[in-house]
Parts: C-alpha cells; sequence; structure tokens
C-alpha cells in the first residue's frame, strides 16, 4: 500500500464510488450532492454502494478496536471491486488509508482493507493528485480563508490541494489565517471528552479566520466546519462555513446556496 505523502501514480479511474461518510448522509447531504455534481461535472461517473455505514473511527479512538472492526468491515463489503474511492472527508479517509491496515493485521480481511486503503482519496488529493486538476474553472466573489483539518493535514499529509482548487476561481480572493495548521477542538470524541477544551479551540480558530476579514471559512470536514458554524452561531460571529466541494460546485454554477439547481 502506498503511503499518503508518496507521489501519486494511479491512472484516471473510469468510475469512483463515493464514501459519503456518516456526518454527510445525516446532516450535511449537500456536501455529498456536491462531491458527485463535481466529479461527474469534470467527466469522472460516481456510483453510491448504499451498504456503506460508518468507518468505525469514533469506536476505534473511544478504545474498543472490536466494536471498530465490525463496523468497518461493511466498507470492505460496500466497496469490494470500486475501482476508487473518494470521500469528502480528510478524517474519514484518514480512518481508512492509515488505520484500517494495522487494525485489520492478522485478520482473514487484512488483503482487503490494504486493497481499500490504497484506492481511498480525500476529494481535494482526488482532483488534484489524481485526475490532475490545476484549474477548477468558476466564478465566487468572497473573500475566503482555509482551515486544514487535522486528519487531513497531519495524516494525509494535505495542505496545498484545496488551495490550489480555491486559488483559479475567479473573483476569489484566499486570504491566510495566521495559524491556519491548528486545530480547531472538534476531533470526533475529542470534543465529547474534553468540551471546554474543544470550544476554547474552536474560539481561537474563530478570532483568527475573523481576523483576516473573510466571508467564508472553508475546509474539508464537515465535523470541523459544524463544530465551527455552532461556536460562530453561539458568538454572533458573521463567517460562513463551508465545504470546499460546496464552494466549488457553486462557483462552476452547479449549485445555488447549497440546493442543487
Amino acid at each position: 500500500m502506498r503511503s499518503s505523502d508518496e507521489p501519486k501514480t494511479v491512472q484516471r479511474p473510469a468510475r469512483v464510488s463515493l464514501f459519503v461518510t456518516c456526518l454527510v448522509d445525516l446532516l450535511f447531504p449537500e456536501v455529498g450532492e456536491a462531491t458527485v455534481l463535481l466529479l461527474r461535472d469534470l467527466g469522472v461517473p460516481v456510483d453510491f454502494p448504499d451498504a456503506q455505514t460508518c468507518c468505525g473511527q469514533p469506536a476505534l479512538n473511544s478504545g474498543f478496536p472490536d466494536e471498530a472492526r465490525r463496523t468497518a468491515r461493511t466498507l470492505l463489503d460496500a466497496f469490494e471491486g470500486a475501482e476508487a474511492v473518494v470521500s469528502p472527508s480528510g478524517s474519514c479517509t484518514a480512518m481508512v488509508r492509515e488505520h484500517f491496515p494495522p487494525l485489520f493485521q492478522g485478520t482473514r480481511d487484512e488483503t482487503r482493507a490494504r486493497d481499500l486503503a490504497a484506492r481511498t482519496y480525500e476529494l481535494s488529493e482526488f482532483l488534484v493528485d489524481v485526475l490532475g486538476v490545476d484549474r477548477v474553472a468558476g466564478s465566487y466573489a468572497a473573500r475566503v480563508t482555509y482551515h486544514d483539518s487535522c486528519h487531513g493535514l497531519r495524516e494525509l499529509h494535505l495542505s496545498g490541494q484545496g488551495r490550489k482548487l480555491l486559488a483559479g476561481i475567479d473573483g476569489l480572493e484566499l486570504v491566510e489565517m495566521a495559524r491556519p495548521e491548528q486545530c480547531c477542538g472538534f476531533g470526533g470524541t475529542f470534543s465529547v471528552r474534553l468540551p471546554e477544551m474543544a470550544t476554547a479551540m474552536a474560539d481561537d480558530k474563530l478570532e483568527q479566520a475573523s481576523a483576516t476579514g473573510a466571508d467564508v471559512l472553508v475546509g474539508g470536514d464537515t465535523g470541523c466546519l459544524m463544530h465551527l458554524a455552532g461556536r460562530a452561531s453561539r458568538k454572533g460571529i458573521h463567517l460562513r462555513p463551508m465545504h470546499l466541494a460546496v464552494l466549488l460546485a457553486e462557483a462552476r454554477g452547479l449549485m445555488l446556496s447549497g440546493t442543487v439547481r
């Protein structure tokens, strides 16, 4: 299996399968819709294996590897034979790519876990590193700042892909926070176990974002965006947290304010 920081040598797949993730499925369906619309608009057919469930990350993070393995096995079954799997989540992609192989090591599914890990990509990574997209043509008049989610940055080593896609959009001004790599405090079960610390981290991130004068705070993980949106609402901060897929789809005229045209 390739490691996250090795150069991609994958040929353009004829079709991809969408790994939608729990938060997108239950709370942010527009992110899944935007991902599909964007990929299809770029000439990539997309299917959706409806047997997929949670990747098992919450159970693993909470110290229950057997339960995590049982849940994760549903993805091995759902994506069996998929040429490539794309997800609008660095966190869930990292779970599959970095944690499935050791989770299933020594089991009957070890080979399947390594195979799925090698075929799974985060959305911006897939667009830039696999499809070779240099510029997503479109227009979006706003000042935007970018949040690097922890799993995407530290486990998948993503930083430039999302910014590269945003930089090509007409009318969009990309401004950097003082510490864009700093965690927002969500961290899945981290925010449940340590809510006061998670809140303080979110507030600090929002202060950084607000200082840029940005209208929109873009990220590649719905967990981070949900956490930041909640705190922004409570603090009266007028900053729109927005998934990269939604912004790109809106910029290309595929969606209007999160609604499919």
